[in-house]
């Protein structure tokens, strides 16, 4: 399975899926099935899932050779090690304030000598305790992703700083929020809301960090990723959802008047 941290690292392009409204384990088979997606995005913030459907998503994300992450808040430690336990090979942090916040978030996904997350090894993560402890402490410190998202004021501010953050994998633009913070809200394209963006790639690229978006429609990502970005949520649950019910109405509209 590729890695997200892995195709990051070496300079590719990662196409998530993201499901947290309707997460089901048939609709992430049925994901991969389709093919052409990287990885898959966990929805942990505006969702209310549980522990067992991460469980249950990274096995069907697993088993058609998809990568997964869970997004949360940058305020529970807890959600962040048993999302991990639980079997996520990740987590993207969002409402981050600062670069204080940032490192607390990558001392939280790793143990010694880089974090300070609590040992257990006995959940999956670990192999249900199989494997060793020193191989599981390196592994894991090795191969977990960590995203930073940059949607608050001050997080847009420190973007520079964010990004050197060591063990910082990729910062993340959340466009709604940005524009939200810049006084336009739901204004996406609005000069404001690019200039902090293309500023945030800036950030980036000084610093070596990829970045992604949500994009808005395919010129929208066509700019984005002439400004260097390299990861991209092309598709959610819900939205494909009602575009299946469109197509439909559509393809039958002599039955719906």
């Amino acid at each position: 399975m590729p890695r997200i941290k892995e195709m990051l690292a070496s300079g590719g392009t990662v196409r998530l899926f993201g499901t947290g409204q309707i997460i089901s384990p048939k609709l992430i088979e049925v994901v991969g099935l389709h093919g052409g997606f990287d990885g898959l995005w966990l929805d942990f913030e505006h969702a209310g899932f549980g522990m067992r459907d991460i469980e249950l998503a990274t096995l069907a994300a697993n088993s058609h050779g998809l990568d997964h992450f869970v997004r949360q808040p940058a305020t529970d430690y807890a959600a962040i090690m048993r999302s991990l336990e639980a079997g996520a090979n990740g987590v993207m942090v969002s409402m981050v304030r600062s670069p204080e916040e940032a490192e607390q978030a990558v001392r939280w996904s790793k143990f010694h000598p880089r974090g300070e997350r609590g040992m257990n090894g006995g959940n999956r993560d670990g192999n249900f305790g199989l494997m060793p402890m020193t191989d599981y402490v390196r592994e894991a410190n090795a191969r977990t992703f960590v995203g930073i998202q940059i949607e608050t004021a001050s997080a847009i501010a420190s973007a520079k700083e964010i990004a050197q953050v060591p063990d910082v994998d990729l910062l993340f633009v959340g466009p709604a929020d940005i524009s939200q913070v810049l006084g336009v809200p739901g204004d996406f394209e609005n000069p404001k809301c690019l200039d902090a963006i293309e500023g945030i790639a800036q950030a980036c690229a000084e610093a070596g960090k990829p970045w992604g978006v949500v994009p808005r429609g395919p010129e929208y990502a066509k700019r984005m990723a002439d400004w260097g970005c390299k990861m991209f949520v092309f598709g959610f649950d819900i939205r494909a959802l009602h575009d299946g019910i469109i197509a439909a109405k559509s393809r039958y509209s002599a039955f719906f008047g």
